[in-house]
């Protein structure tokens, strides 16, 4: 594989649309920037390249290739069908990553079957204990990562100092953060407020080389007074599902205002662009996908529903993590060790 030119593996048939969009997304991404970048399309051969036909490539044909897989993990299948469907579009693409086919991997199927498929077939990184599915959410200052959004229900105070410790890499190597604010999300900022769970890693954290600023609360999320917030991915799950329906409630509320009478519809025309920007803020087609921090290979887990913008985004995020090392980076940081409560 040349220097510098980057290969992303995507798992074509997972999704609620199929091959179509995920070629889509594809195609733009390869042929709307100018980037070494090649991609490896996996799924039912005869599919994908009846959608590839369907694309003006603009000379940009030898960057695809295309990898059968006879079979599809479903959303309503079980997680482990990530890892015993060995033919599955999941598990080739995570195993051709493994073998050193592709640099990165992109998904929009099931997550839970990712993360198992990933796991089989990837390992985890050193020092990784439970690997995390980090978000990125809008914020006053920018961007704030959020993890766990859910891979990880139930955690130890262990988990959520290793997941503090991937997001502020990742945060500072990625996002370009140069001195990463580590949250602790709670129900108050004092360290004796929240669950058992809350309270020792709190104790943890204080004991880290990071710049932990201590406990928040969910509404310091939107303001960006953290970079990297931490949670555990039941609580991380509800937070991102909740504000996954922004969009749609505030575009909703504004089409209901503007239906109520004249005066509204000219005060949205004269809006207009800064509803435009606000809906922006709130797509996560805008940020692609979530990485899956943790896991011995860069692998971007995209919602079910992603639009080739989507995968686009997501395919350039995860090229990102590649350019910057973030995995290498992720172990050199937890092979400082991290401390326990013991150590108090």
């Amino acid at each position: 594989m040349a220097e510098n030119v980057r290969t992303v593996i995507v798992d074509a048939m997972g999704g609620d649309h199929g091959p179509s969009v995920c070629v889509s997304g594809a195609v733009q991404a390869i042929t709307e920037r100018d980037e070494a970048l090649n991609i490896i399309l996996v799924g039912d051969e005869a599919q994908i390249r009846a959608e590839i036909h369907k694309h003006h490539l603009n000379g940009h044909g030898a960057n695809i290739e295309v990898v059968h897989a006879a079979e599809v993990v479903h959303m309503h299948d079980p997680a482990t069908d990530g890892m015993r469907k060995k033919d599955s579009s999941i598990s080739v693409a995570t195993r051709l990553h493994k073998e050193g086919r592709g640099d990165a991997v992109v998904s929009t199927g099931h997550t839970g079957a990712f993360m198992a498929a990933g796991l089989a077939n990837l390992g985890r990184l050193p020092g990784v204990s439970r690997p995390a599915i980090a978000c990125l959410f809008p914020s006053e200052q920018g961007k704030t990562l959020v993890l766990d959004v859910g891979a990880n229900p139930v955690c130890k105070p262990q988990n959520l100092v290793e997941f503090g410790i991937m997001g502020s890499v990742y945060a500072h190597e990625v996002m370009g953060v140069e001195s990463p604010r580590v949250g602790l999300l709670s129900n108050g900022e004092e360290p004796s407020k929240g669950t058992e769970l809350t309270i020792n890693s709190h104790r943890i954290f204080q004991l880290c080389k990071l710049n932990f600023i201590g406990n928040i609360e969910g509404r310091d999320i939107l303001r960006g007074r953290a970079d990297v917030v931490v949670c555990d991915g039941f609580v991380g799950n509800i937070m991102l599902k909740f504000a996954e329906s922004l969009q749609g409630f505030l575009t909703n509320a504004v089409r209901r205002q503007i239906s109520s009478n004249k005066f509204s519809h000219l005060g949205a025309i004269l809006m207009g662009p800064f509803l435009r920007r606000m809906k922006k803020t709130f797509d996560y087609a805008e940020y692609g996908g979530a990485p899956l921090l943790g896991l011995d290979g860069v692998c971007t887990v995209c919602h079910g529903s992603s639009s080739p913008k989507a995968i686009r985004n997501a395919i350039w995020a995860a090229k990102q993590g590649v350019d910057h090392h973030i995995n290498e980076q992720i172990a050199a940081a937890l092979s400082q060790g991290t401390p326990s409560l013991s150590e108090e």
